[in-house]
């Protein structure tokens, strides 16, 4: 007789597969990249997917994976660069100086400009969010 398996792992899903989710992130990235950037469109789409993926990260209906027992003694170095990154915007913000200091999301302004480009950012995003759901 085996042992039950641990709680913490649940089985995945049906749907929850990359060969279902990976054609539908492309395919809602591809739909969000037609957007502009802080268009009413696109905030809409990016409040129904991430509402959606909130919902299913709550809820449990995503497959959960286990979660690493310790990270490796590298992981902390990657705090270092979102610290960093995060005390720049926050000044910027402060200093209220755009044209000197200019916020991150001024500065990928256009690199996004492009279709593919803002895409491929949207896919990312979604790929990064689906991470933490499955947590």
């Amino acid at each position: 007789m085996e042992p039950p398996p641990p709680a913490s792992v649940e089985v995945a899903h049906s749907w929850d597969r990359p060969l279902v989710v990976v054609p539908l992130f492309a395919l809602v990235a591809l739909v969000g990249g037609l957007f502009e950037s802080f268009t009413l469109s696109a905030n809409l789409l990016v409040l129904a997917v991430g509402g959606a993926f909130m919902w299913l990260g709550l809820t449990g209906r995503a497959g959960r994976r286990p979660a690493p027992r310790r990270l490796d003694p590298g992981a902390v170095w990657w705090l270092l660069p979102v610290l960093a990154l995060s005390v720049l915007e926050l000044a910027t913000f402060l200093r209220q100086s755009f044209e000197d200091y200019p916020t991150l999301s001024l500065i990928a302004d256009p690199f996004l400009e492009g279709y593919l480009a803002r895409s491929a950012a949207f896919f990312a995003w979604l790929a990064g969010f689906w991470v933490l759901v499955r947590r």
